[in-house]
């Protein structure tokens, strides 16, 4: 990979649907640029990078200091390239620990990337639970780096329909 290649970096989780990574290939073939498939371990916070570009990383619970490179879920994998195998984009993983604002906002940096795609949460409690205490990670990138977000939405509601954080009746 030449130092010129234009980037998009997309945040993917596991479970993930399959429209995050679609629209993200979406940019990079209309770009010309490789997709890079981020996943940002919050469990673990980066302490280096090894000679290969791996991120090293420790967890946060002081018990597991164990100093392990971090490694792609091979699950994860192989669903995204069921989904992108097909679409003829170059694309790359990358194993991230830390934040995932700012982790993704990092290696968009790094690479000089065109745009960064995430998807919206998950509806649930769960959801908004995660969201209340970290934030979005949409609207964190937003305010903290100069390049654009597409925000690529997974449960919608009707413009007449309360929204999943709205509890009142």
């Amino acid at each position: 990979m030449s130092a010129s290649t234009a980037h998009v970096v997309v945040g993917v989780v596991p479970g993930q649907p399959d429209a995050v990574i679609e629209t993200a290939a979406t940019f990079a073939e209309r770009f010309h640029a490789d997709l890079v498939c981020a996943w940002v371990d919050v469990g673990r916070y980066a302490i280096g990078t090894g000679l290969d570009g791996a991120v090293v990383s420790l967890s946060i619970d002081p018990d597991l200091a164990d100093g392990m490179p971090e490694v792609f879920d091979p699950a994860l994998r192989e669903s995204i390239a069921a989904t992108l195998d097909k679409r003829g984009v170059a694309w790359s993983t990358r194993a991230l620990a830390g934040s995932p604002a700012s982790e993704l906002a990092r290696l968009a940096d790094e690479l000089d990337a065109a745009l960064i795609v995430v998807g919206t949460r998950e509806p649930g409690v769960m959801g908004s639970m995660r969201e209340f205490f970290a934030g979005s990670v949409a609207v964190q990138l937003a305010h903290r780096q100069h390049r654009p977000i597409v925000v690529v939405p997974l449960s919608p509601v009707g413009i007449d329909d309360r929204l999943p954080w709205d509890q009142t009746a």
